[in-house]
């Protein structure tokens, strides 16, 4: 087995698995059902399921890429016990690395374009939110503007991949980060000299039982256990190749811990960020692509230095964009690279390649391709990918990584407690076992059967 690059420092390493998992979805997502669903109360409930639920499997990944410093093309051949065929469940745990490159870097070229147009005032004049729904589907109809916009963002982490890990992911993705966080606590400390900080605030975080009684807790409890699940990108080893570059020097859980808290600090600022603006400009929140370049262009539009403050919140959006479409191409090149036993660089330009005609369709959809609704009425391509990933790469992939890592014909449990323990800090106990072991895949599937009654049972 070859010498593997490794993280020269321990911060390079957490900003970096932080920033494959902080995506669009902590801060169009989180804020908002935080303030649907309780405030206050939706967050304990939340982080009560994140380290349930979302740390367990967190761990599980960074185990099997730290034990057999392979991408998950290798590591279960390595892992596996003698003749057992769970390395044969790679072969559909790769191909969702490339669907959610497929549409990830198109939504990062609108954030590029959004970024773009704040800076320049584009967006200035007192745009109202019929504006700017109209200027964004004039977006959606210019498939020359995306297609420019998704090359340059594709193009560029495309290049930092090819520098290597530490040349490249470490030495870019670490100030990356850290301008990510600057950013966001300077747009939430601006926050506060907002006239609608109060309000806002009151409407996110406060604890508020009415919510609670009018929506019910047992739909409350399956945002939480969701939202949890899915924050940190688990399933489909793009967190996993980051444990193949870790030293040995502190515990899984320890690191696991500070990943999570990065992830869950980022999409609480967010919404000290969205909030406030919202309700001091009387524009009403949603969720979704449309709270980024429909509510919050309206609300920048119309607010004093607006072009400076939404061109910052873009650049903070395209920045924490940026570090996962970095990570999860890391994912991809070194699946590549130890299939085929290629070069990093030629392993970049033929993927590359891929992931530009994997991305065509989804670009279309929104225009010459508009008549395929694979979900029903009005719904896109990109509807369809995102509904492949979110709805059965993550959840199967994450109750494989489960099974694998509690049978004895795969990682073994005990051999997972001895990866997760080493090194100081926190350590997981041993009679968590029957827990790993049956409970959390309940808790999958149950979150998988969930998702597919809420797109296909109303």
């Amino acid at each position: 087995m070859s010498e593997r690059e490794q993280f020269k420092t321990r911060l390079g390493f957490l900003l970096i698995a932080a920033g494959c998992a902080i995506g669009l979805g902590n801060v169009w997502r989180f804020p908002y059902i935080t303030g649907q669903y309780g405030g206050a109360i939706f967050v304990l409930i939340y982080l009560a399921f994140l380290l349930g639920v979302g740390m367990p499997l967190l761990t599980m990944e960074l185990a099997v890429g730290r034990a057999s410093r392979r991408s998950i093309a290798r590591a279960f051949e390595i892992l596996e016990q003698p003749k057992s065929k769970w390395h044969y469940n790679k072969f559909w745990l790769i191909p969702g690395s490339y669907v959610l490159m497929s549409f990830y870097g198109l939504l990062t070229g609108w954030l590029l374009f959004y970024c773009y147009k704040s800076f320049t005032g584009g967006f200035a004049g007192g745009v109202d939110k019929a504006a700017a729904q109209m200027q964004f589907e004039q977006l959606l109809s210019n498939p020359l503007y995306m297609f420019v916009c998704m090359t340059t963002v594709v193009v560029v982490s495309f290049a930092v991949v090819a520098l290597g890990v530490v040349k490249g992911i470490e030495r870019i993705t670490k100030p990356l980060m850290i301008l990510l966080f600057i950013l966001l606590v300077f747009m939430a400390i601006r926050s506060f000299t907002l006239p609608g900080f109060v309000e806002g605030i009151e409407y996110y975080l406060a604890p508020n039982t009415e919510r609670i009684s009018d929506v019910g807790l047992l739909e409350i409890l399956w945002a939480a256990m969701g939202q949890a699940f899915f924050t940190l990108s688990v399933g489909q080893g793009s967190i996993q190749i980051f444990g193949t570059y870790m030293d040995k020097r502190y515990s899984l859980a320890s690191e696991a811990t500070y990943i999570c808290g990065l992830d869950t600090t980022v999409a609480l600022l967010a919404g000290l960020v969205i909030f406030p603006a919202c309700f001091s400009y009387g524009v009403q929140p949603d969720a979704g692509p449309s709270l980024l370049f429909i509510t919050l262009t309206t609300v920048f539009a119309n607010m004093e230095m607006g072009a400076f403050w939404g061109g910052l919140f873009f650049l903070f959006m395209l920045f924490a964009a940026l570090s996962t479409l970095i990570a999860v191409f890391e994912s991809i090149i070194a699946m590549t690279m130890d299939l085929f036993a290629i070069s990093r660089v030629r392993s970049v330009i033929i993927n590359f390649v891929i992931i530009m005609c994997m991305s065509i369709p989804c670009l279309l959809g929104f225009n010459y391709l508009s008549f395929i609704q694979p979900l029903g009425e009005g719904s896109t391509i990109l509807d369809f990918q995102d509904f492949i990933i979110s709805n059965n790469i993550l959840p199967l992939g994450s109750l494989f990584f489960v099974l694998f890592v509690t049978s004895k014909t795969g990682m073994g449990f005990k051999n997972y407690l001895a990866e997760c323990n080493t090194g100081s800090g926190p350590k997981i106990p041993a009679f968590l076992f029957w827990y790993y072991r049956y409970v959390l895949p309940v808790v999958i599937i149950i979150l998988l059967i969930t998702g597919y009654v809420n797109i296909f049972g109303k």
